[in-house]
């Protein structure tokens, strides 16, 4: 079924809303102020999931996509939008979140930092592997098939060049079972994992303000290093004290500037590889001695706790923290919470419920961290009372 919509706005997910028929669609790939013809995909109640047939007049701020991949390829769905088009539309969709999820009447001033750099910025990949096809790229969009990708645009220029070098490497030489690899950039190589071949899982080193950082491929690490230092920045604001706890710690990004800061920090996390780097970058390259890291899960470690602590910052995955763990914060009752979020959905559903136990935004602002994407970085420091 095909439909004539015009796009109002840009919807949390990257989605452009229309109406239709009685019906709210959501189209991919559209841009503000389209007129489009579009192809209904599949219904979801009274939503219709569409994508775009025809272009019958373009929105003012839609571009010329420069990546040839666009459409097809499931990594970027922003560049349609001139780049201040998608800072706006990114500070559009947190607002919307706010608002309709967390049930906010008065939404704060939405400052979204761009990044330094909106293309070859990124420093850590995920490349998916078909033998059977001989590609090697991500997924393409809405299906398990793998876009085959020459050159990636959003690729800083050492993982380009080493997507080349996988490229270029016999079959032969793949694990007959290697489905993806993680990639990830530093100051001093290139990060595999699986290893295999030539390429290797060798432990990297990044500088980001005055703190340094070693880490692997198999390790969570953010992808924009052009933004870790501001975003640490704003996180923490101007706290100090006695106690503060890290959760969803990771390597330890946000622990070493907090260990600068407190008499004791706990950072916990549940990856034991991750743990295994915090634990190291603590010890032996910030030299702490008044961190303790913890590899458990957070909801776990929270449950029997009792400490008194001056702040607590989370930092979750896409999901958003558990019912659990938002309990657990609750009732440790901190004076003073940061909460670090790359989906503004989950982030919202559990502002909601820290705003229900008596906390208040005392500050937010947004990061780019993922240009020519809808995805945002948003962190918002919170104080009880």
């Amino acid at each position: 079924m095909s439909l004539e919509v015009e796009i109002e706005r840009i919807l949390p997910g990257g989605y452009g809303l229309a109406h239709a028929e009685g019906k709210t669609v959501f189209v991919s790939l559209a841009a503000p102020g389209d007129r489009l013809r579009v192809r209904v995909e599949r219904q979801q109640g009274n939503v219709l999931f569409a994508s775009i047939e025809e272009i019958l007049v373009a929105s003012p701020v839609r571009i010329e996509p420069p990546c040839p991949y666009f459409g097809r390829c499931g990594g970027c769905d922003f560049q349609q939008l001139a780049y201040e088009n998608q800072l706006a539309a990114k500070a559009e969709i947190i607002r919307d979140c706010l608002h309709r999820i967390a049930r906010l009447d008065v939404v704060p001033e939405i400052v979204v930092t761009p990044s330094p750099r909106d293309w070859r910025y990124r420093m850590r990949a995920m490349w998916q592997i078909d033998r059977n096809e001989r590609a090697i790229g991500y997924y393409e969009r809405g299906s398990r098939r793998v876009c085959d990708v020459v050159d990636c645009a959003v690729l800083m220029p050492q993982l380009q060049e080493t997507l080349e070098q996988v490229r270029s490497t016999e079959w032969d030489d793949f694990p007959p079972d290697l489905k993806h690899l993680e990639v990830v950039a530093g100051e001093n190589g290139v990060s595999l994992a699986p290893s295999f071949a030539e390429f290797e899982t060798l432990e990297l080193e990044l500088g980001i303000g005055h703190e340094r950082y070693t880490y692997n491929a198999e390790a969570f690490f953010q992808i924009n290093p052009g933004l870790l230092a501001p975003l640490i920045e704003f996180a923490l604001g101007d706290v100090t004290g006695r106690l503060a706890i890290d959760l969803y710690c990771g390597v330890g990004l946000f622990t070493l500037p907090l260990a600068r800061r407190f008499e004791g920090v706990f950072a916990v996390e549940g990856n034991p590889i991750a743990a295994r780097f915090a634990s190291r970058n603590v010890e032996m390259l910030a030299k702490l001695e008044n961190v303790r890291v913890v590899n458990m899960g957070v909801a776990e470690w929270l449950r029997p706790r009792t400490l008194n602590a001056d702040f607590l910052l989370l930092d979750p995955p896409r999901a958003g923290a558990e019912s659990a763990v938002i309990k657990g914060i609750l009732d440790f009752a901190a004076p003073r919470v940061t909460y670090v979020s790359c989906d503004p959905a989950t982030l919202a559903r559990d502002l909601k419920k820290l705003i229900a136990g008596g906390y208040a935004i005392e500050a937010l602002r947004a990061f780019d961290l993922f240009p020519q994407t809808h995805h945002v970085e948003t962190v918002v420091r919170l104080h009880l009372g």
